[in-house]
């Protein structure tokens, strides 16, 4: 039985190496955000913390939907249908710029709530130019997303990656020019990262249009004929994204209330919680990585019809997240104070972070498994059980326990991510449940 688990390890490290480095490269990019407006003061950073808290929300749904093309093409490409596979990245081109002017729309209403949120004068003020800039950075994200799950539901995530890593780079000079006001620039601040953020994903998205034209991997299905949008084909990615997308929005949603209710607080605790959520993040999306590789060989061994295959392979990866994030979770408690101190000098700032990285190394091995199941799941395209699942855990069960301990039994800051743990470790148990019931009633019956 071991042997079986061991034969997908490294074929599954091999696939999501290149989406890991992706996705830790983008978070590298928000926790650079963090430290380079972090050294501005203390109401920038809790400005972006704050922009963010809400950005956040409409950027998950959009990636979420666009999430729903690599299961698509995943079996169709395991069922070696070339057809169908150029038949689902032309439709998928076509929804996500849809749903890209759409989620711009959403997001940018929202700005005109934000001053009625109950945050200090100041904070709002600063956050909302950064905000919209992120807001009309959605749009060329929905199309450098349309071509990446693509790629990746071909087994391709090497492509993804290089535009990503480059993005990112671009991202943080443009950071260090518009921040700081170098080379000429004027000094911007926040708004220079928000400059930053928007330009890095117009570039990518052009990027990877440039890319898609030269590489045989999609030049073999562009020079398919060419169709035109098919409801039903929308509809099909519609119902499939929505639920990923909105699982996504309650987790991070979730997150967002506890940013906010950090906000009652003070602007210190605010502060403090940004720059450990950064850090969290940026363990969640390597490990998401892990995932989003788990997805593509679950939905390949589906269109192969290779049954035993999806088990091994998923809970192979369960065995490779659970590795990594107790690792991280040791980091994390063992360098406590010294981590946040590489982000800001203010010691009040420091000390409540501390506190919290103690929950936070706590949960990083139950975010872990409720990510990897997500991704076992989705390559099912079992998506509609983890949404309610997800509202339980997040919103009935972590909420309800961070406002009870923060400010009822006034634990403070760490009360809020106390609820945080509670919530991440009854999704990921929820999760792997589902998965094992799924799994007996489709394939072992």
């Amino acid at each position: 039985m071991a042997n079986n688990y061991k034969t997908h390890y490294w074929p599954n490290i091999k696939l999501a190496t290149p989406v890991v480095l992706a996705q830790a490269g983008q978070m590298l990019v928000n926790v650079a955000d963090t430290v380079m407006v972090g050294r501005v003061g203390t109401i920038p950073l809790a400005a972006a913390s704050f922009a963010n808290s809400i950005f956040i929300n409409v950027l998950v749904l959009g990636i979420g939907i666009s999430y729903a093309l690599t299961p698509l093409v995943g079996k169709a490409y395991g069922a070696k249908n070339k057809e169908e596979c150029a038949h689902w990245f032309q439709q998928g081109m076509y929804a996500n710029i849809i749903i890209g002017i759409l989620l711009t729309l959403l997001a940018g209403s929202i700005a005109w709530l934000m001053p009625y949120m109950g945050q200090e004068k100041e904070v709002v003020e600063a956050a909302i130019p950064y905000y919209v800039l992120l807001v009309l950075s959605i749009f060329p994200l929905q199309i450098f997303n349309s071509y990446k799950q693509f790629a990746e539901g071909l087994s391709n995530t090497k492509v993804a990656m290089y535009i990503t890593i480059g993005g990112n780079a671009l991202n943080i000079l443009l950071n260090y020019i518009f921040i700081y006001g170098k080379f000429g620039a004027p000094t911007l601040g926040i708004i220079g990262a928000g400059i930053g953020t928007l330009v890095s994903r117009i570039v990518m998205a052009i990027v990877f249009y440039w890319i898609s034209t030269q590489l045989r991997l999609f030049r073999e299905y562009k020079q398919k004929k060419l169709e035109g949008f098919y409801k039903s084909a929308f509809m099909r990615i519609w119902q499939l994204g929505l639920p990923i997308g909105l699982q996504s929005v309650i987790e991070v949603f979730a997150f967002s209330l506890g940013s906010i209710m950090m906000g009652w607080i003070n602007a210190i605790s605010l502060a403090a919680h940004q720059i450990v959520l950064s850090m969290a993040s940026l363990t969640y999306m390597m490990s998401s990585g892990l995932a989003s590789a788990t997805t593509i060989k679950v939905s390949i061994f589906r269109g192969r019809k290779d049954y035993p295959s999806i088990k091994f392979s998923a809970f192979a990866s369960v065995h490779l997240v659970l590795l990594f994030m107790t690792s991280m979770g040791v980091i994390f408690l063992s360098l406590r104070y010294w981590l946040p101190s590489l982000f800001v000098s203010d010691s009040e700032v420091i000390e409540v972070a501390a506190g919290l990285m103690l929950v936070a190394g706590l949960f990083q091995i139950f975010d872990g498994i409720q990510v990897v199941a997500l991704g076992i799941l989705r390559g099912l395209e079992d998506v509609l059980m983890p949404v309610i699942g997800a509202g339980i855990a997040y919103w009935l069960i972590s909420l309800p326990v961070g406002y009870l301990t923060a400010f009822v039994f006034d634990i403070g800051p760490i009360g809020i991510w106390i609820g945080y743990l509670s919530g991440l470790a009854s999704a990921g148990i929820f999760l792997l449940l589902r998965f094992r019931m799924l799994y007996r009633t489709r394939y072992c019956s």
